[in-house]
């Protein structure tokens, strides 16, 4: 009996000594030498007397362990959580109080604030920088790895492809050179080519080998491509949902001049990928026989400069038939009208003046910009008249061109004209390329030019001696 009262007197002492040390404990960071710093469960466990002991149920151990070892390795908002649940069980335990507590001070500390981590007991930092230490080591050999690997098997196919194109390349020239073998050569190809991988070599052989021939050749490389059902291969490719095997049907059906996948070509007219629209437009430009600019009606895109230059390149290099490009004058896509325009020009289309003449009061100035470098450059003297009753109204850029213009068909008609934008125009451009404008009548240019030069009215001996000057001109 009385060692039982001295267990529950110790127990007492000790307990309240514990409570004391808790509220006396100081911040994490301050060294201390007493032992409460990392007080364990146990000890209370072991300070109090059985008669008062409780026994809780097992969530409520499972919770105080989860929370300890979250306290231990650092994760203290976790701990705090598991702690908070385990109160709600024993809402008078000492040691949750303290431990909450403690948590409390080292959230507020910054070292301890930085990911959470205990530095005080850095296991599980160490443990983590040693996991991802290990982890891109391995990454950086796994790739190593994949990569000679990939290396390898990209020389295999390479080598591949080289024994394919040479055994293609002599048995193509052979089908169409040599009248002998013509019959057998389709049934040895055709034995080669029976895979996916071999029927896309050969295909790029033949593409390649078409650009060089003309003719018959030409027309039996055809032949056999149909023969060989490649042009079904194409077909797909046209179809395909992924835009680089698209273009690539594109342009395997434009050499071969197969035409049945046009209506999908024409959607693509539409797609915002400009390479997937600027390949529709020169295979249209191949493949549409009677209109080979016919894409220009369903074009709605910008039709960049990069694109105009491509088609007109094509159109030059397969000698394709010119249309009359006044047609598309009246589109509603503005870079298909300055298309046409430059193409008047290029292929000196001077009939196409009757629609030229109304695009001088476009709204677009640009528009009429073009127009009138087109009327000079095809000197349409016709349009004289209308150039200097415009030229008030137009904008400084449309000045020079209206005034560039007519220095290209010199006439004396406008000569008083030439003269007035020498007087009046305070802009020395202007003034030069009205005096080379009437520089180009001739004699009579000439002679105006002197009496001008000669004037006391003002002086235009400084514009006139530099037109007249033939080291300049």
């Amino acid at each position: 009996m009385i060692s039982e009262k001295r267990k529950y007197l110790l127990g007492i002492l000790y307990l309240t000594f514990g409570l004391i040390q808790i509220q006396a404990k100081p911040p994490i960071d301050s060294p201390r030498n007493d032992t409460l710093q990392y007080y364990s469960r146990d000890a209370f466990v072991q300070s109090r007397d059985s008669s008062f002991s409780q026994t809780y149920n097992p969530e409520y151990e499972r919770l105080l362990d989860k929370a300890d070892r979250a306290f231990r390795i650092g994760l203290l908002k976790r701990a705090k959580k598991f702690y908070n649940q385990a109160a709600t069980i024993n809402p008078n335990s000492a040691y949750i109080h303290y431990r909450l507590r403690e948590i409390q001070n080292r959230i507020g500390n910054f070292n301890s604030f930085i990911l959470y981590f205990n530095f005080d007991k850095p296991d599980l930092l160490i443990r983590s920088l040693t996991f991802f230490i290990l982890f891109f080591v391995g990454s950086m050999l796994v790739i190593l790895l994949f990569i000679l690997f990939n290396r390898g098997r990209m020389e295999a196919i390479e080598q591949r492809k080289q024994i394919l194109r040479e055994q293609y390349q002599g048995l193509l020239v052979d089908y169409l050179f040599s009248a002998d073998s013509a019959n057998t050569i389709p049934v040895e190809i055709g034995k080669i080519a029976t895979s996916s991988f071999n029927r896309k070599i050969l295909i790029d052989q033949m593409i390649d080998l078409s650009i060089n021939l003309t003719g018959s050749a030409k027309k039996k490389l055809r032949e056999l491509f149909f023969a060989l059902k490649l042009d079904k291969d194409s077909i797909k490719k046209a179809y395909s949902f992924k835009w680089h095997l698209k273009i690539k049907g594109f342009r395997e059906l434009a050499f071969m001049d197969i035409t049945d996948a046009n209506e999908e070509i024409i959607k693509c007219l539409h797609r915002k990928n400009e390479i997937v629209r600027m390949e529709a437009q020169l295979a249209l430009v191949r493949l549409n026989h009677d209109d080979s600019f016919g894409f220009l009606d369903h074009l709605e895109k910008p039709f960049t400069l990069w694109e105009q230059l491509t088609v007109y390149e094509t159109i030059m290099f397969h000698k394709l038939p010119i249309p009359q490009f006044d047609r598309w004058l009246y589109s509603k896509n503005k870079t298909i009208v300055l298309f046409a325009l430059r193409m008047i020009d290029v292929f000196k289309q001077r009939e196409a003046y009757p629609t030229l003449f109304w695009l001088l009061v476009n709204e677009d100035a640009e528009i009429r910009n073009m127009t009138i470098h087109n009327i000079g450059n095809l000197k349409i003297k016709e349009a004289l008249p209308h150039l200097k009753r415009l030229y008030k109204n137009e904008i400084y850029l449309n000045y020079l061109a209206i005034v560039q213009a007519i220095a290209k068909m010199p006439d004396e008609s406008i000569l008083n004209f030439l003269k007035l934008v020498i007087d009046k125009e305070e802009d020395v451009q202007l003034q030069i390329e009205a005096a080379i404008a009437i520089n180009n009548m001739g004699s009579l240019g000439k002679l105006t030019l002197q009496k001008l030069m000669d004037s006391d009215y003002k002086n235009y001996q400084i514009i006139i001696k530099h037109v007249l000057d033939k080291r300049i001109n």
